[in-house]
């Protein structure tokens, strides 16, 4: 299923090959990284061959600044492999210059409300390090509410991995309750 939304300041749509470059460099930067893999550079090899074919089959959406026409990341709402369909996951990686801007509530409200509505979702979640506070407070903003702590193996160390992962959620009923 295809996802082409509209809010205010952005196009949502889904990646594509042409996306690429934009997409390395989004994968590249150190600080948009750090709470992924401790901040590494990414090979364009893996970025082009590996990640992009997948974000595609997964349904992950470019970020697009309607003003501009600027790249500046993407979002995904999608269930993991083997998890319900109707508790899909929100992500969201964005460019620097996109931070502290409101993008990322923008983008992930747009997305909440898509899922509720169109897609019939029963719950939505998100997870982040508990450490990655800007990421909280877009969850918060977005109407999700924190479910818990949990611990799980990273293959890169990352400063504050100790202190764990967060969960937060906002369920349909608590959506229809404030809608």
């Amino acid at each position: 299923m295809d996802i082409y939304l509209e809010t205010e300041r952005l196009v949502l749509r889904r990646l594509a090959e042409s996306d690429a470059d934009d997409l390395v460099a989004l994968h590249n930067d150190p600080e948009v990284m750090f709470y992924i893999n401790g901040g590494r550079p990414t090979p364009r090899e893996e970025v082009v061959g590996e990640e992009l074919p997948v974000f595609m089959d997964r349904l992950f959406l470019a970020a697009i600044e309607k003003s501009t026409g600027a790249f500046l990341g993407w979002f995904h709402l999608r269930a993991q492999r083997g998890e319900p369909e109707d508790e899909p996951e929100l992500g969201y990686r964005l460019h620097k210059s996109a931070w502290g801007k409101g993008y990322a509530t923008e983008g992930s409200r747009a997305l909440v409300d898509h899922a509720f509505r169109v897609l019939g979702a029963r719950r939505v979640y998100a997870e982040t390090m508990t450490v990655n506070t800007a990421s909280r407070r877009v969850m918060e903003k977005s109407g999700l509410r924190y479910v818990r702590t949990f611990f799980q193996d990273w293959p890169d160390h990352i400063e504050g991995e100790e202190l764990g992962d967060v969960e937060y959620e906002l369920l349909r009923s608590d959506w229809a309750r404030r809608t």
